[in-house]
Parts: C-alpha cells; structure tokens; sequence
C-alpha cells in the first residue's frame, strides 16, 4: 500500500437527490440541480473537519465523519492510505429532510479518494459501477446514491453481480420544486413506520403507476401526477410528517406531481416549469426552492 504526499488537495461537487418519487420505492432517484461543494486535502497527520452551514453543529469532527469514512474507505481499495486528512465544505443539502444528504456525504468521499489516486479524469461506467458498489454498500441502499453517482433519473436495483442501474432519459420540459421545512426525520423512523406486507392491490397498483412514470418523465409530462401516485409508503408515514402529507395532498388536489422526496418530509414537486411557477410561494413553515434535474457527482479539481 503507498502513502499520498502531504498537499495533494481535491475538490467535488456532489447533488441533492430525491428518491421514490412516489411509486418507485427504494428504486426510484432523480439528482437534482442543488449542489454542494467539497475539499479534501492531504495533511502530515491526523484528521480534520472545517465544516459550515447544513450540520454544521451536528457531524463530528474527526475521521468517524462520514465524507472521512467514505474516502479512507475508497483509498483503502484503491491501495493508498494518507497520513492525515482535512475536509472543508460549506454544507447545502438540508440533512434529515429527504433531499440525500447522507448519499451526497458518501459519493463525495469515494469520489475524493478517486481524485486523489487518479486526478481529474473522465467518470466511465467501470469508475462509476466502482463509485455505486461501495456507495450503496454504506448507505444500505442504493436509489439515492445511484442518483448522485449517475445524475438524472436512474432505477435502481441489486442483483446477481451487486447493485444495478439504468439511467432513463428525461423529458426537457421536466423541472421540479421542493418544499423544505424546518424540521428533520430520521429515516429509520420514517421506515419504521412502513407494514411488514402489502395487499396484493396495492402493490399492483404501485407497479403500474411505476411503470407509467417512468413514461411520463421520458416522453409525456402530462402523466405526471397519475404516474406520482402511490399506496406503499407515503400514507403510511403521515404520522412522522403531518404537514408534509397535508401539503403534499394539497398540492396533488390543485393537479401538481407533488411527493414526499425520499423518507421526507420534503416536498418534491414535478412539472413543466410554468406550472411549478404558479404554486404557493411559501407555505407557513416550509421553504420553496425551484429547482431541475442535476447531473451526478464530480471531480472539479486535483492539485498537488
């Protein structure tokens, strides 16, 4: 294993990301144009993290960080190790709040470690299949993460050889709003409100509506708010999100897409941008951010 120099600095830009979009349970992840900037750079020991805005009073500050973790862990396949490290960031994403934080903290991590063994280069399906197989290992699944790796909207899924993606294409006129309020969820919370089985029905009925947005984000818009529905998961979660769900169902009465993004409780809205222009601008105790779909995570910078 080979030590990195002292100095060697990288930089990444990682996205926000909504996962589900309604039917598409733990399957389903769009990146969104929300991006959040990281510097890592080799020290002569010892760890160090710089971090302010989102969290900022909540992360450690020592290698157990998660973006740390996620690099040494990268550095170690890739057979490197650092002396020390120190992360910078202002943080963006909102954490707890559906919008992928954790899956933003992970991608940035192995995406460091790449950038400091192998500098800016161009991402290619091996380099990202490499990114995704340890990212969804750390997250536990692998629909955000996906997300942030590949940009877009991606399917997700494991199989035989590990976790498998499909990147579908996404209609131009596709934009999207979130509604962010203040206060977080834990996602085991969120998940330990969901029934150990389903009806039958209901899981037909979320297959179909899967199935068609993926349609209506590649080709036809106007399914969008058929193809949102959903009986699995949102429903279920009201009681961790009582404003979330009511603003969400608001909102889908008024005719919009609208979801709860990921384990929420933010709002995810998707539409053509002229009608996401006409909603509420800011629903007491939620924060409203325009928002398109974004491209996946990247190296911006090496030097040293």
């Amino acid at each position: 294993m080979s030590t990195l120099e002292p100095g060697r600095r990288v930089t990444v830009e990682v996205p926000a990301t909504s996962a589900n979009l309604g039917p598409g349970f733990d399957c389903f992840g769009l990146a969104l144009s929300w991006r959040e900037q990281v510097e890592l750079t080799v020290t002569d020991g010892g760890f160090g993290v710089d971090v302010t805005g989102e969290g900022a009073d909540a992360v450690p500050r020592d290698e157990s960080h998660l973006i740390l973790r996620s690099t040494l862990r990268g550095l170690a396949d890739l057979g490197h190790a650092v002396p020390g490290l120190r992360l910078r960031c202002h943080g963006t994403i909102p954490h707890g709040r559906g919008l992928g934080s954790s899956s933003a903290a992970i991608v940035a991590g192995l995406l460091a470690a790449s950038g400091l063994v192998h500098g800016v280069r161009e991402e290619t399906a091996t380099s990202r299949r490499w990114t995704l197989q340890h990212a969804a290992a750390i997250e536990g699944h692998p629909d955000n993460v996906a997300a942030a790796v590949h940009g877009g909207f991606v399917l997700a899924w494991t199989g035989p050889e590990g976790v498998e993606v499909a990147v579908s294409p996404v209609h131009p006129d596709v934009a999207a709003t979130v509604f962010v309020p203040s206060t977080p969820v834990a996602t085991k919370a969120a998940r330990g409100l969901l029934p150990p089985a389903v009806p039958h029905r209901d899981a037909a009925r979320n297959a179909g509506r899967a199935a068609l947005l993926v349609h209506a984000l590649a080709v036809d818009p106007g399914h969008l708010l058929a193809g949102t529905a959903d009986w699995l998961h949102q429903d279920q979660r009201r009681p961790a999100m009582p404003d979330s769900w009511t603003l969400m169902h608001h909102l889908r009465g008024l005719g919009h897409a609208a979801v709860i993004s990921g384990a929420g409780p933010t709002v995810l809205v998707l539409g053509r941008p002229a009608e996401l222009a006409g909603l509420e601008a800011r629903p007491l105790g939620f924060r409203r951010v325009p928002l398109t779909v974004g491209a996946g995570a990247s190296v911006t910078a090496v030097q040293g």
